[in-house]
């Protein structure tokens, strides 16, 4: 069966709501690229590390097409982008490595929890109050470090995370959300870097067209689609109301969560 029509589909959804939304899409792409994987017969307990690092390449560009967006309304903080890489590089490259030696089923309950969480709280608009100002590059730094690694674990962005921690420090929050695009950046470039040489151990159970963890047919498609609708989904933030697509976004995060549920269980 050809697979590439599920791929760019996949790809053409998670621009969009990249875009729209200021994550990386992964909490779309990795229980879905695991639905695919799995129905392609890839070995069972790599097959969420292929999604992970899968993922966090394709992360690579949508948060680029995103970002360039952003950037053009001048809504990306370059300081703090700065100040928070080195941080995350760190925290992102543990984070894989961390990944690459838990198993399949563990990595999978962490994801599942991860994902009704976030879904939750976008459901209630549950936002920390602004209460403090930037640290400094120390504080910075910690911060990156936390949310590399908790990103590069469950493949995300760092939207999720980013915006939160800067709306605490007041920055408003369509910057956060540019920001948190420009922050993604990093974090998808070390996790792949991660996820590649960790895969590289395993080379021999993973299935042809393989780069470490990441599977480069999926990831051409879904980055051809992406990038053409992130654009569109970043500009609709600058312009409209989304708090309809949100709730949608939201329903289809507790959906794909409880099918990998249900999965874990039948396992």
């Amino acid at each position: 069966m050809e697979w590439w029509p599920a791929y760019l589909l996949l790809g053409a959804m998670v621009g969009f709501f990249a875009g729209l939304l200021g994550i990386g899409g992964g909490l779309i792409m990795v229980p879905v690229l695991t639905f695919i994987f799995s129905a392609q017969h890839f070995p069972v307990d790599r097959v969420l590390h292929l999604a992970l690092g899968t993922t966090m390449a394709a992360i690579i560009f949508t948060s680029l097409s995103s970002l360039r967006i952003h950037q053009a309304h001048g809504a990306v903080n370059w300081q703090v982008v700065q100040y928070m890489t080195p941080g995350i590089v760190v925290g992102t490259l543990g984070g894989a490595t961390l990944a690459g030696a838990l198993s399949s089923q563990f990595l999978s309950v962490v994801f599942v929890v991860f994902i009704f969480c976030a879904a939750t709280q976008m459901l209630f608009r549950i936002a920390p109050k602004s209460s403090r100002q930037l640290p400094g590059r120390a504080g910075m730094f910690a911060a990156g470090n936390v949310i590399g690694a908790v990103s590069s674990l469950v493949a995300i962005g760092g939207g999720l995370l980013t915006v939160p921690f800067l709306s605490i420090c007041n920055v408003r929050l369509q910057h956060a959300i540019g920001t948190a695009a420009a922050a993604g950046f990093p974090i998808a470039v070390a996790g792949a870097i991660g996820y590649i040489a960790n895969g590289m151990a395993q080379a021999q159970l993973l299935p042809d067209y393989s780069l470490g963890y990441v599977y480069l047919p999926a990831l051409g498609w879904i980055v051809l689609a992406s990038m053409l609708t992130a654009p569109l989904g970043a500009k609709i933030t600058h312009v409209v109301q989304t708090n309809t697509l949100r709730k949608i976004f939201v329903v289809l995060l507790y959906l794909l969560g409880t099918k990998m549920l249900t999965g874990i269980f039948q396992d």
